[in-house]
């Protein structure tokens, strides 16, 4: 992984904000420095967002006043010295100790220290790559831990043993691995088998599910060294994966676990930018095929199948997301799409008419998000050669052709017509509206008038 020989710049805003505030503490007597994520990514060329600037030499109450001239701030760690900057992506922190004092990622006494080394500071980051220090005035790297040598070796090293205080950090590892596809370090992976999920919240543990759909590079690196380390044992429908066996002829890349990584691997290679959209597909990517440890079988013909995966599967990715999010949104959007995510193939061999490709946008929502799950399951089998998408364009056409690629089917008979007619909202108001509906999708008629028509019938029959 080489890394450029000057540094990529911030973006211009946030490079006088970091200035500027750099500024202000070295007029009072102090140093700062920007720490962390950002040099990180600074120094491998990829664009920065946000910031991190670690001032020495000042305590709280004087770093507090010296940027108030300037910024707008709120004080959000005054137990150790954290300020956010109102309007700009950057937060300002004092060097502190750490010591462990109780379970989890929160249970740590934290002791603001403003005249600590700098090696001392790093010392508490977890990573060597994210324990680097860039004075932006002096053009100067602080590398205490040799952080830039592991970049240019694609190496993700833990700082030191109290790494393994903060469980959350072997998730981290997770991710990181995927964003930059680095290699982890034996010396770490074996200190992450040490390390128990013990005391961690499923909101932060599903904050690095989120970064790995979402930014990870290549995700299956990251879901790698999960095994690697043993964490895969704490998402249990997903070691299920792991060695459930499949047939060679239509899965020459192995078992399913291997398969839902090159999947997932597809799916980020074709990420659309939009993070709800990408959320809610890489998701079920990396579902869709948790039903088969349930339902796979060898015939006595020798083959190995898996009959109603697909419907077994959708149980088991909700329970599976129920742990990860309390997002019942979310997990009500990929549900489904684990379901179906067989039904374009299969309604393009039957040759389904427009009922078929209605009905499927009713319960999938989007059309759009089931084909982009059918395409990585189609990728995720080399060495086969580039699968056949005949089905998906065919699916995306017809879809497009009856406004359902993105949306929905809307209902176009609804409760005020039938309070036009006299009828009041009861058992037999939602009768009435749900054979519309469902008459609607069958392609009875498609525009008001003739669904006002339709629903005249149905009333005259009862």
């Amino acid at each position: 992984m080489p890394i450029p020989e000057r540094l990529h710049p911030l973006p211009e805003e946030l490079d006088v904000v970091c200035r500027k505030i750099i500024y202000l503490t070295a007029e009072a007597g102090g140093r700062a420095f920007l720490v962390g994520g950002c040099v990180r990514d600074a120094l491998l060329g990829v664009p920065v967002v946000d910031a991190d600037i670690e001032v020495f030499g000042l305590p709280a109450d004087r770093l507090k006043n010296v940027i108030a001239k300037e910024f707008s701030l709120d004080w959000v760690g005054k137990a150790f010295g954290v300020f956010k900057i109102r309007g700009f992506p950057v937060d300002v922190s004092l060097p502190r100790r750490e010591s462990k004092s109780g379970a989890g990622h929160r249970g740590f006494a934290i002791e603001e220290v403003p005249d600590l080394s700098m090696r001392e500071a790093a010392s508490r980051r977890d990573f060597t790559i994210n324990a680097i220090s860039w004075d932006l005035l002096q053009c100067e790297i602080i590398d205490p831990f040799n952080g830039r040598a592991d970049l240019e070796k694609g190496k993700l090293k833990h700082v030191g043993e109290k790494f393994s205080e903060d469980p959350l950090r072997v998730m981290r590892a997770m991710q990181l691995a995927a964003r930059y596809e680095l290699r982890v370090s034996t010396e770490t992976i074996e200190l992450c088998r040490q390390i128990g999920m013990e005391g961690l919240s499923a909101e932060r543990v599903f904050e690095e599910w989120k970064k790995l759909i979402l930014k990870g590079k290549k995700p299956s690196t990251g879901l790698k060294f999960l095994k690697e380390c043993g964490w895969l044992a704490y998402f249990p429908e997903l070691e299920a994966l792991d060695g459930c066996p499949q047939d060679p002829l239509w899965h020459p890349e192995g078992d399913v676990w291997t398969h839902t990584l090159h999947c997932l691997d597809a799916f980020a290679r074709e990420r659309t930018g939009d993070e709800w959209e990408d959320l809610v597909v890489g998701l079920a990517v990396l579902c869709h095929d948790l039903g088969k440890p349930a339902t796979t079988v060898s015939g006595d013909d020798g083959r190995i199948r898996s009959p109603g995966h697909d419907v077994e599967g959708e149980g088991v990715a909700i329970r599976f997301l129920s742990r990860l999010t309390r997002q019942k949104d979310l997990i009500e959007e990929v549900a489904p799409l684990v379901r179906a995510h067989m039904r374009p193939m299969e309604l393009f061999k039957a040759r389904a008419g427009d009922s078929a490709v209605r009905r499927l946008a009713r319960s999938v929502k989007r059309i759009d998000r089931l084909a982009r799950v059918a395409r990585a399951d189609m990728l995720g089998r080399p060495p086969l050669p580039e699968p056949d998408t005949a089905s998906l364009d065919w699916l995306l056409a017809r879809s497009q052709v009856l406004a359902v690629k993105e949306n929905v089917p809307k209902p176009i008979v609804m409760g005020r017509h039938l309070i036009e007619l006299g009828l009041s909202p009861g058992p037999r108001f939602k009768a009435l509206l749900n054979a519309c509906y469902e008459a609607q999708l069958d392609g009875v008629f498609a525009g008001i008038e003739e669904g006002k028509a339709h629903l005249s019938k149905l009333l005259e029959k009862n």
